[in-house]
């Protein structure tokens, strides 16, 4: 019953995630705002909501091993999404057709990642005011480069790309209407992001799977349904930089997360408190991103095998590494 339980709630999230990426949409074109801004922060942070409910629930039921699992397995996961994406939408090749500011977010989300990593293999106890030093320094990073980011203009063939012709109309709904479905559907997601936490933490005691399994794959991809569905509409709707600046915005949103995570756990440093199979799950992150970069700046591939062999590369990776983190 655990498991239809947690089906149950996942399809309720998956439906509502499917709306939000719609309305997402409306806001981004009937506004000011373009893809990339309504992806990295608007869309990127409602899709989140699932992570911050399940890690700071994990962290209540003293599983930090579910709550870091969670929010590294949700990077991985994401960056998994953006590569089938980009194998079933092979046709349109959106990678060469996205705004080239998304370079720096991927470039700011493999630099934290190290951090992470660095933090996993030396298990800093040094803490200042009851947080581990690292979760300073990825705030102070996170910032900063965010505030780089933000300031960074756009390229000439970012605005060309930006006024390519949609293949499919907006429904006739406003701003101000969209964006009221927008909280709406951001609310009905953050309750199931509750749900699933409790059910998955259930599911790591019943069935022996351990805490670090359930939180890397089962509920990091329950958790990341929401990014899953929203970037698939994005991209049937031919909003490439949405789709993209949602995944890469929701991995750094991420890390903001388990940084918040690390404040309300009151046993010390967060990162100390772990399994060292996590350090496998953080270097696949930095791996999966590092290729990432590449599909972000290569030159346009000759050969349709070319173009799609890199994120054939991620999906083969994620399925190793699953594998191997589910008979540790």
């Amino acid at each position: 019953m655990l498991f239809l339980y947690f089906f149950l709630v996942a399809i309720i999230t998956i439906v509502t995630a499917t709306k939000l990426s719609g309305y997402a949409d409306i806001i981004s074109e009937k506004t000011a705002v373009g893809g990339m801004i309504i992806g990295s922060m608007l869309l990127a942070g409602a899709t989140s909501l699932p992570e911050i409910t399940t890690s700071y629930t994990s962290i209540m039921l003293n599983n930090p091993d579910l709550a870091v699992g969670n929010i590294l397995g949700s990077n991985v996961f994401n960056l998994v999404i953006l590569a089938f994406l980009d194998l079933y939408f092979r046709k349109a090749q959106f990678f060469e057709k996205i705004w080239t500011q998304h370079r720096y977010t991927a470039g700011l989300g493999v630099g934290l990642m190290f951090i992470i990593l660095f933090s996993l293999q030396t298990n800093l106890m040094f803490i200042i005011l009851g947080v581990g030093v690292d979760t300073f320094f990825l705030l102070i990073c996170y910032t900063v480069g965010m505030i780089l980011i933000s300031k960074l203009k756009q390229s000439s063939k970012d605005k060309t790309s930006q006024n390519e012709k949609r293949d499919i109309p907006l429904p006739p709904l406003s701003a101000k209407q969209a964006l009221k479905r927008f909280i709406i559907a951001a609310v009905i997601i953050l309750v199931s992001g509750t749900l699933l936490t409790i059910l998955g933490d259930q599911i790591a005691l019943a069935t022996g799977l351990g805490a670090s399994f359930v939180g890397s794959f089962l509920l990091a991809a329950s958790t990341s349904l929401p990014e899953a569905v929203a970037c698939f509409v994005a991209c049937k709707l031919r909003n490439f930089n949405l789709a993209i600046g949602s995944i890469l915005g929701s991995n750094l949103f991420n890390i903001l997360i388990l940084c918040g995570t690390d404040i309300f756990y009151r046993e010390g440093p967060l990162l100390v408190h772990v399994e060292p199979i996590h350090e496998l799950t953080a270097s696949l992150i930095i791996f999966l991103y590092v290729i990432t970069f590449y599909l972000l700046i290569r030159i346009r591939p000759k050969t349709s095998f070319n173009y799609s062999f890199p994120s054939l590369i991620i999906v083969l990776s994620y399925i190793v590494t699953s594998y191997y983190i589910f008979i540790f």
